[in-house]
């Protein structure tokens, strides 16, 4: 991640790492992205008001890791007051129809030094324009993944030249990353959700960058993902991860384009003729990590080119985890794939419904993958009725049935998610929704098809390749 300022006269070495100060006042800190920082006076907080309370920027704990001589520090006084907690759910309602230069304006005059701004390199560079236009110092960090479009390095570059600012990139820890690509492969996250491998690379490198701060401003808007950002309020007090100060409630999130469409953002970032990733002109709209971000079609949602695999409900790396409900978020099945409920079975009504197709229980699967000899081949789909990828692959799959009703060729479907799930991981190589099998007559172990071309064309010429 990165932090920058608007201006700066001079910088100072800490833990290796080059900071810019602000010309803007003498009393803002040098900012420290997840560090300890220091404190010349302290504050009482009273928590009458709400049970997460975040302390205001002139509430510093102390810190050890001090730039300022410490004599200074000696000879400074120390002041004792009590302060007011801000009521932040209050806040988000009085500022709703406030506008995105309002809500930042108000976020860096309450934080200062004390708030940066997360910047992805997609419209985030919206987020930086507004904070320009505020004419108040500010800071923006981000996230190097290490599998980022070469777009998207040479757009930070861009953006760092326009803005004249210099942004602070953090890191994944190289062992983590060692760990999972020895254990699993580099492309792990197609076989069993991206979670873990965003939870390495994104999520925690994040929450060490928040350590060193008490706010951050986001790009979250309410119509990326009506699944998970549908209430995205414009500030709160961030759910899951902690600030500067420690614990739940020690952090504040401001998403101050919440109530913004996307549509409106770009003709913002055109009006103030502003540098833009070039993949946005390749047909991608939300983008992430190269291996889990493609193009969408036209009237495609935009955050169906991010982890096009798996289902519209778990499309979120973790930096917003906060925006899932409790409910769905327990729902969450295994790599993420869907929705379930405590028994494992989705409220999706069933799919591939055709008196051409043959319904497979557990046992029969079973039994199918045990014979060795089989009268005639099979081509069976392993699905879950609420992937939207297998629901798009219904009609073909029907028609493909039909076809091939009484052609010596058995088509059938079993339902692999819910409690099934691990045994079609395990025993049937089940990776994503929808996977397709074919059983060949004179073998036990069947044969994955491993194309994403699921048109009825593509899938018989499959299996007279093989039969």
């Amino acid at each position: 991640m990165a932090f920058a300022v608007t201006s700066s006269s001079s910088s100072t070495a800490i833990s290796g790492s080059s900071f810019p100060r602000s010309s803007a006042s003498p009393d803002l800190k040098v900012p420290q992205i997840g560090a300890v920082r220091l404190a010349d006076r302290h504050a009482t907080v009273s928590l009458s008001r709400r049970r997460c309370a975040v302390k205001p920027v002139n509430a510093e704990p102390k810190r050890n890791d001090s730039i300022v001589p410490l004599a200074a520090t000696i000879a400074a006084p120390e002041i004792s007051e009590k302060v007011e907690v801000e009521d932040f759910e209050q806040l988000a309602k009085e500022l709703d129809n406030a506008s995105p230069l309002e809500i930042m304006d108000k976020a860096l005059e309450k934080f200062g030094n004390d708030i940066a701004i997360a910047f992805s390199g997609a419209e985030d560079v919206a987020l930086i324009e507004y904070a320009k236009l505020t004419g108040r110092p500010f800071r923006v960090f981000s996230l190097d993944t290490g599998r980022l479009n070469p777009e998207t390095y040479r757009f930070f570059n861009e953006v760092e030249k326009h803005y004249g600012i210099r942004m602070e990139y953090m890191f994944p820890d190289a062992v983590e990353v060692q760990a999972l690509v020895r254990s699993k492969g580099l492309f792990s996250f197609y076989e069993d959700g991206h979670q873990e491998c965003c939870r390495v690379r994104k999520v925690r490198p994040l929450r060490r960058a928040l350590k060193g701060l008490r706010a951050w401003i986001t790009g979250q808007r309410k119509d990326q993902s009506p699944g998970t950002r549908s209430e995205v309020p414009v500030v709160q007090v961030d759910p899951v991860f902690e600030g500067l100060d420690g614990g739940i409630g020690s952090l504040v999130k401001w998403n101050p384009v919440a109530n913004v469409d996307g549509k409106d953002i770009w003709n913002f970032l055109r009006a103030m003729n502003v540098p833009v990733n070039t993949l946005h002109f390749q047909g991608y709209v939300s983008i992430g990590c190269e291996p889990c971000t493609r193009p969408v079609l036209p009237g495609q949602h935009e955050r169906e080119g991010r982890w096009w695999w798996e289902d519209a409900k778990a499309k979120e790396c973790g930096l917003h985890k906060g925006n899932l409900k409790q409910d769905s978020a327990a729902q969450l099945n295994g790599n993420g794939n869907g929705a379930s409920h405590a028994n494992g079975t989705a409220t999706q009504s069933d799919i591939f419904n055709s008196q051409s197709l043959v319904t497979l229980s557990r046992t029969g699967i079973e039994n199918l993958a045990r014979l060795e000899n089989r009268k005639e081949p099979w081509l069976v789909v392993l699905y879950a009725p609420w992937c939207r990828f297998c629901q798009a692959m219904e009609e073909s799959y029907v028609e493909l049935a039909e076809k091939l009703a009484g052609s010596g060729v058995k088509v059938a479907k079993f339902r692999a998610d819910g409690e099934q799930k691990e045994y079609a991981k395990t025993e049937l190589q089940l990776g994503s929704f929808p996977t397709i099998l074919f059983f060949p007559k004179h073998s036990s172990k069947p044969i994955k098809y491993a194309s994403e071309k699921r048109d009825v064309d593509s899938l018989m010429a499959f299996i007279n390749a093989l039969r």
